[in-house]
């Protein structure tokens, strides 16, 4: 099932996308699924980011192929750091390159979509509090990260974590490949099988740390090929039995 969040004739609503037609839902997609009105064309409608998060949790260095692509150990436990609400912005929309970087890269990366409230889960019941998955961007002022010695300011300038285009459900999160291209050329190629902490590691450890509640997203790391981006560039994020995340990058100016 492909769940989207969608504005039509300006009304936001969440739904079901199935062909070219959006089935409305009735409130959100955390609990039951009811359908509500006429189904809604797809040419008709903008996609948004498919949920809204209080937080994303981003993990790093979280791909064996990135470590071994670095020369970094392997570390023992996940590494984890915050994008703030206001880095989200939906499929088609634009990332905006700010005035104080010179040295902004894209990381593509499997996104988990929380569905209930969750807090200390046992790693073999996780799954069972996961909505599903989509596609995400973590954007990053490379060159702040290295001069701030931290990563708050350099990951989380507005637009610096698209989403979407749709959270899927009912696929396993375990071997998916993923790939990202820039401006059309292959820049980042591997498999969630490289994953060094799995998806149902990675939402029981957050959980002992923090309540993850529904519509919340944890970015599950990235692969190798990370790179920089500069304004007029076009990236796709392309996850196997998911979709496809397109976004351009413009000027601040």
């Amino acid at each position: 099932m492909r769940l989207v969040r969608f504005e039509a004739r300006g009304t936001e609503s969440y739904g079901i996308y199935i062909g070219d037609l959006v089935h409305p839902i009735a409130g959100d997609p955390f609990g039951e699924l009811v359908t509500t009105g006429e189904p809604v064309p797809t040419a008709g409608i903008r996609l948004l980011a498919p949920v809204a998060p209080s937080k994303v949790v981003a993990v790093g260095l979280n791909y064996r192929d990135h470590a071994a692509e670095f020369g970094l150990d392997i570390p023992d436990e996940p590494i984890l750091f915050i994008k703030a609400s206001n880095t989200v912005v939906g499929p088609g929309d634009s990332i905006v390159y700010p005035g104080q970087s010179e040295r902004v890269d894209y990381e593509g990366e499997l996104a988990v979509v929380m569905g209930a409230e969750t807090r200390s889960v046992p790693v073999g019941e996780a799954l069972s509090r996961v909505l599903g998955y989509t596609v995400s961007l973590d954007i990053t002022a490379r060159d702040l990260q290295v001069k701030d010695g931290q990563w708050t300011r350099a990951k989380n300038f507005d637009t610096f974590c698209p989403l979407g285009p749709w959270v899927a459900t009912g696929i396993s999160p375990d071997d998916l490949a993923m790939e990202l291209r820039l401006n059309g050329e292959l820049r980042q190629s591997s498999r969630t099988s490289q994953m060094i902490f799995d998806v149902p590691h990675l939402v029981s450890f957050i959980s002992e740390v923090m309540t993850l509640y529904p519509g919340d997203v944890i970015m599950t790391g990235t692969p190798p090929g990370v790179g920089e981006v500069s304004p007029g560039d076009a990236i796709e994020v392309s996850i196997e039995g998911i979709g496809t995340l397109s976004c351009d990058v413009v000027s601040s100016d």
